[in-house]
């Protein structure tokens, strides 16, 4: 039986959810890494420009994840 006829009922297919999960953890590892910054309030390099950045490539790679086919 040809795989692409099969449904499934998912709405994405495996490689999309292991791309969300990636995807996931890029965002969780921005937000740890705002939280190393050992200047006050968080304004040294790692709260001000690592963090987001990691941070927002994690929800730039969600997007992606999400409209693969």
């Amino acid at each position: 039986m040809d795989n692409s006829t099969e449904k499934s009922g998912l709405p994405f297919k495996r490689t999309n959810y292991v791309h969300m999960l990636i995807g996931l953890g890029l965002i969780i590892l921005g937000f740890i890494i705002m939280t190393l910054d050992k200047e006050e309030f968080g304004f040294g390099f790692l709260g001000i420009t690592l963090g987001p950045m990691v941070a927002f490539a994690g929800f730039i790679y969600e997007f992606y994840a999400i409209l693969k086919k």
